[in-house]
């Protein structure tokens, strides 16, 4: 146990943890352990909250006693400088970037209740940056692995029919779930082969609707009214549930996993993995990234660049598995 004033944490010494070096750190541990203490008493912070910013400041003090040849200097005499070298330091032995983002907010409010007590003049980590998060490439599936999950709702039923429907227009157009829940009937203008699709910021934009979409949306049509139990409302929504009501983006969210289950296909699937699917294997078959933007209803360019990621990466597979003398 740490004894902080009168207060008993449920956390380690810091000071065994970094035992030979102990005595170069009290100075700046003094200042942790204040700042521990304010944590708990002002701000109720729990237990495991108040480890984490131990862990975080002896890590740096660790950091400064070994830059420095064993000395580790007071708070105040930290500079935003050596702040830096010590991101750096943590970059170059691989440390994730959400651990050193963390350890950056840490010294933030470390500095920052300092400054509030007067015992730093300035927050040397107030002006370092937090290490730009990689984009992780999202989640799609392959041409076989769709067209599994088209064919999964029973085609003899009208709930069934209903979900070929809304999985095969969130494919065909590559609206998000929440666009698809708001479409209503009069936005399908079948005879043009298009969908008017209302997005982000109440911007319209009109969507293609591939000839399987077309056939699914009329087979819905013709058993829609079945579903519907009242009066539809005037707005008479594309998709209805088993009462008549427009969709939720929950509900659309099972109708899914029940038919990943039915599939056999990865958990990770979402509502929005049609919509990455519908990016990705426009760009696998030679659609510009122009154009991919435009049908996406991105308003920039970089939004819609992740793709081409996706793309590349299985054009990559592709190649290795291919070319005699790539590997």
């Amino acid at each position: 146990m740490v004894i902080i004033g009168s207060l008993e944490l449920g956390i380690r010494d810091a000071r065994l943890k970094i035992e030979p070096l102990s005595a170069l750190h009290t100075p700046f541990l003094s200042a942790v352990d204040r700042f521990l203490r304010y944590l708990v008493a002002e701000r109720n912070a729990s237990e495991l909250t108040v480890k984490s910013y131990r862990e975080d400041l002896e890590a740096l003090a660790e950091y400064m006693a070994e830059s420095r040849q064993g000395y580790c200097p007071r708070a105040d005499q930290i500079t935003t400088l050596e702040l830096r070298g010590y991101l750096a330091a943590m970059s170059e032995a691989g440390y994730a970037k959400t651990t050193i983002s963390r350890r950056l907010a840490s010294l933030r409010s470390f500095y920052k209740f300092g400054l509030r007590e007067g015992w730093v003049l300035e927050n040397p980590a107030k002006p370092l940056r937090n290490p730009r998060a990689g984009r992780s490439l999202p989640h799609f599936l392959t041409t076989r692995e769709i067209e599994a999950l088209l064919e999964a709702p029973p085609a003899d039923e009208p709930m069934g029919l209903r979900d070929r429907a809304i999985l095969e227009t969130m494919y065909s157009t590559g609206m998000r779930v929440s666009e698809a829940i708001g479409a209503n009937r009069e936005d399908i203008l079948m005879d043009d082969g298009v969908m008017r699709v209302r997005g982000k910021g109440k911007k319209e934009r009109f969507a293609p609707i591939g000839s399987f979409a077309q056939a699914a949306l009329l087979n819905w049509f013709a058993v829609r009214s079945v579903v519907s139990r009242k009066k539809e409302s005037p707005d008479r929504p594309v998709f209805l549930n088993r009462f008549g009501n427009r969709l939720t983006t929950r509900s659309i969210g099972r109708m899914i996993e029940k038919h990943l289950i039915t599939a056999g296909l990865d958990h990770r699937t979402t509502p929005h993995t049609l919509r990455h699917t519908f990016a990705t294997h426009l760009l696998d078959h030679g659609a510009d990234i122009r154009s991919v933007q435009e049908l996406l209803g991105h308003k920039s360019l970089v939004t819609t660049q992740i793709y081409t990621h996706i793309s590349t990466a299985s054009l990559r597979e592709v190649y290795e598995k291919a070319h005699p003398r790539a590997q």
